[in-house]
C-alpha cells in the first residue's frame, strides 16, 4: 500500500503534465478574413474550422487554436506574432 505522501506526489505530477494551449486574441487591426487565412494557412485547417475559430476570437475576444507542449505552444505563438497576430500560451487549466 502506498503512503499517503506517495499518492500527493502523483497528483501534482499529473497537474504539471497538463498540456499547455495557443491563444489568439481579438485586436482591432486584423481583418476576420485574414485571421482565418492565418489559421488554415499555418495550422492546416479546413475553411469550416478557421471560421469557427476566427469567429470565436471575434466573438469571445479569443479562442483556443492549439494545445500541446510548452515548446511547440511557444513556435505557435511566435508565428501568430509573425503573421501580426496577438497570440499567448498558458497551461491548460480544463
Amino acid at each position: 500500500m502506498p503512503k499517503t505522501d506517495e499518492r500527493v506526489d502523483l497528483r501534482e505530477a499529473v497537474v504539471l503534465d497538463r498540456p499547455w494551449i495557443t491563444i489568439v486574441w481579438d485586436d482591432p487591426v486584423n481583418l476576420m478574413s485574414y485571421v482565418s487565412y492565418v489559421f488554415r494557412s499555418y495550422f492546416g485547417v479546413s475553411a469550416e474550422e478557421a471560421e469557427r475559430l476566427m469567429l470565436q476570437v471575434h466573438n469571445n475576444g479569443r479562442a483556443v487554436v492549439a494545445t500541446g507542449n510548452r515548446e511547440a505552444m511557444e513556435r505557435h505563438v511566435e508565428a501568430m506574432h509573425g503573421y501580426g497576430l496577438w497570440a499567448t500560451l498558458a497551461k491548460d487549466e480544463t
